[in-house]
């Protein structure tokens, strides 16, 4: 197994005087390799690129093709401060005599916040590169892993694009995907990470030949970890998402009551007569986040043909103004123009869905989304969605949503 010592520098945060500059230093424009350490020591890299844009700091974050813009940025003297568009969390720091950064990310939660050490370095890389790629690891892969404290294995496809030393990529899981990943092929070693405010992974593995990735440890968030490996298999794929969530027998017929943003009362017999859509979702899930996108400009294009579409919120608290305030981020953010409710129960609640839709049974992911027709009834339950980082899936995926849509306007129930 590789050892991966080389994630294990620690962060040195340090308030001394010799910070202080008689000319302080502000944010830079350029490309930073930034790292986020987690409480066991484990730095998990990502890239930053600092603007400016008319004389205004413009911060993006960089996975791959995704672009994150942070337009909230803050600085007084050396100190600066970026607030997140998305999932309540903040940068805070110091600019540094060098030009590099130092400080915290804080991720917001109901009742506490989680501190992360923050530094980012000049540096047009996300990884160093120590030699050159053995084997190009293009293709698809099934994928195994092995939860920290668990014995029993997940299933995952996933899907790399290799160009020289350069690794793209995303893992689709039952219940979604781990969106943009972006890394290298050091060798004989895979690095991949991301950061989106929500999603912190890390990836790395050993490349035993160009069909075996094996001794994979993978990092996730605050404290998480498992073991993975796998192997190169062209066929490999996820079980139908239609048939992981069901609705219970004889209760096809559904009907809800939930506030919107503005506290009125919205039921989903207001809709009857039109084919409605109903996204579970929450603000604080990046896969909701692809499926909102993409929702919103099927609402455009489909509003006016007799479609409705109606997102059930369930945030990180139960207080209607919290939860109202993450809501209205993110219906900004994707400029949604359907309801957005909130149902007032916690997505970590293990009885959230009984409390709210008892027709369904086998919950199992955020964003699920139920498709009804005419007369009230739902259809069908789709379960996850395949974001744009999946490339042909996402393809596959809307076309799957639009041809449900059309099948059920074109029906007369």
């Amino acid at each position: 197994m590789k050892t991966i010592g080389w994630l294990l520098i620690p962060i040195v945060m340090t308030g001394c005087a010799w910070l202080q500059s008689e000319h302080p230093m502000h944010l830079q424009p350029g490309n930073y390799r930034a790292y986020i350490q987690r409480p066991d020591g484990i730095r998990i890299p990502f890239q930053l690129q600092i603007t400016d844009s008319g004389g205004k700091t413009i911060v993006y974050i960089l996975n791959g093709a995704e672009r994150i813009r942070i337009d909230s940025v803050v600085q007084q003297r050396q100190h600066f401060s970026l607030h997140m568009p998305l999932f309540n969390s903040d940068f805070t720091g110091l600019v540094l005599n060098d030009g590099s950064l130092q400080g915290q990310w804080i991720r917001h939660l109901p009742d506490s916040d989680q501190h992360f050490l923050f530094e980012a370095i000049p540096a047009a890389s996300r990884f160093d590169i120590h030699k050159k790629a053995k084997v190009n690891l293009s293709g698809t892969w099934a994928t195994y892993y092995t939860r920290a404290g668990r014995k029993d294995t997940s299933f995952a496809v996933g899907l790399f694009h290799q160009e020289g030393d350069t690794l793209y990529g995303t893992f689709m899981h039952s219940d979604g995907d781990d969106r943009y990943l972006a890394g290298v092929v050091d060798g004989d070693t895979l690095k991949l990470s991301t950061f989106d405010g929500s999603h912190l992974y890390l990836y790395i593995a050993h490349i035993a030949n160009d069909s075996t990735i094996d001794g994979g440890q993978f990092y996730s968030g605050y404290a998480g970890y498992a073991r993975w490996w796998a192997h190169k298999d062209s066929t490999a794929h996820l079980p139908n998402a239609l048939s992981l969530t069901t609705v219970i027998p004889g209760k096809e017929l559904l009907d809800f009551a939930f506030p919107d943003l503005n506290g009125d009362t919205v039921a989903l017999h207001d809709f009857r007569g039109k084919v409605v859509i109903v996204e579970i979702m929450g603000s604080w899930c990046p896969n909701c986040m692809d499926e909102t996108a993409f929702l919103s400009s099927l609402y455009e294009q489909y509003r006016y043909s007799g479609l409705a579409i109606i997102s059930l919120a369930y945030e990180r608290s139960a207080d209607f103004e919290q939860a109202r305030k993450a809501v209205m981020s993110f219906q900004k953010r994707f400029q949604v123009a359907y309801p957005m409710l909130i149902t007032g129960v916690t997505y970590d609640d293990p009885d959230m869905i009984s409390k709210t839709l008892p027709n369904i049974q086998h919950f199992q992911a955020f964003p699920t989304t139920l498709f009804i027709d005419k007369s009230g009834r739902i259809r069908y339950i789709h379960t996850g969605f395949a974001g744009p980082g999946t490339g042909i899936y996402y393809n596959q995926t809307k076309q799957e949503f639009i041809s449900l849509i059309n099948r059920l306007l074109k029906s007369n129930s």
